[in-house]
């Protein structure tokens, strides 16, 4: 029974969060290539390449993992090469989201705690080459993905799915490797983005004070707009920061507690508290690859301007047209 309500959870869970995830990154890769939201082209860069990533692992991870693989059992995607594949992109895009996150928290870092590093670092060329020096290492870094597979089964000399291998799992080689992919792809991002956003907002309130106490009490009634500006970097870094530890944690914990055996399926028992832990934590990693147009809309008044913007164009356009032809 309780594989049932997983499977039945995974089958209404990952339509709806495609259904909404792919439009929203998309809108917001739109939005930010526009460039009219106030913000620099360095911070564009950023923020346009964690939603192109985002909306990879909705495309990827979501669509073609997840929802062909329930609605369409033994499609072509199930044969092995296809599905190796398949498992490689998966884990790579989930790492672009993750560590373009983390390019950007960087930034945000040296923009507000190192002053005299700033006019070097965080420029347009900078971004650009710190993302595309991510984009080829994480390549690199998941091509043993590749081979850690192995067919789930053999019909008419027919190689169908892939499961984790065991010789993969059990060999120094392979246990190495999993350790390092929980490292990379978990526990060093977490400890980068909390430290350094950490950092930045103790650096913000000390800020704040010192300002504040210089403007004296004579001002204690008037707006500050430089203080204002800084609140708003406070609450963008805790919910950007939090929501995505929060939901990335459930899957970091399973991911060492089972040493990644997890991910062999077949092997197991699906009503494994291991396989509802994973499976769990795959849902919730998905879902954060949701949450930054979310976080932008709640909290960037402009980005929200430019939502309306674009959803009003295409009926402008239409009206446009309309007064033509009377």
């Amino acid at each position: 029974m309780g594989q049932l309500t997983m499977l039945q959870t995974k089958g209404i869970f990952y339509p709806i969060l495609a259904s909404v995830g792919v439009p929203a990154n998309l809108v917001t890769m739109v939005i930010l290539s526009r460039g009219n939201c106030g913000l620099s082209k360095c911070i564009s860069l950023y923020m346009l390449a964690i939603a192109t990533a985002d909306l990879l692992v909705m495309i990827i991870n979501v669509t073609v993992y997840h929802i062909f693989g329930y609605y369409f059992p033994l499609s072509f995607i199930y044969h092995t090469p296809v599905c190796k594949f398949i498992q490689y992109m998966a884990a790579v895009t989930l790492n672009f989201s993750v560590w373009f996150t983390v390019s950007f928290t960087i930034d945000r870092f040296v923009v507000i705690c190192c002053q005299k590093f700033k006019s070097k670092y965080c420029t347009e060329r900078t971004a650009a080459a710190v993302i595309t020096t991510f984009i080829v290492l994480i390549f690199l870094k998941n091509f043993p993905v590749l081979f850690a597979f192995e067919p789930h089964q053999i019909i008419n000399n027919v190689q169908w799915g892939c499961r984790l291998s065991v010789v993969f799992i059990s060999s120094p080689a392979g246990i190495a490797y999993l350790w390092f992919h929980s490292a990379w792809g978990v526990w060093l991002p977490f400890t980068l983005i909390a430290l350094l956003n950490f950092l930045t907002i103790r650096r913000i309130l000390v800020a704040s004070r010192s300002r504040k106490g210089l403007r004296g009490q004579k001002s204690e009634n008037q707006s500050d707009p430089e203080m204002e500006s800084r609140k708003k970097s406070v609450i963008l870094l805790f919910t950007i920061s939090g929501s995505f530890i929060l939901l990335w944690l459930t899957s970091a914990v399973s991911l060492v507690t089972t040493k990644l055996a997890n991910l062999n399926y077949y092997h197991g028992d699906l009503t494994d508290p291991g396989y509802i832990a994973t499976e769990t934590g795959a849902m919730l990693k998905c879902l954060s690859c949701f949450q930054n147009p979310c976080i932008y809309a709640a909290t960037q008044r402009k980005f929200r301007e430019e939502v309306k913007n674009l959803l009003k164009s295409p009926w402008t356009l239409i009206l446009r047209r309309v007064k033509q032809f009377e």
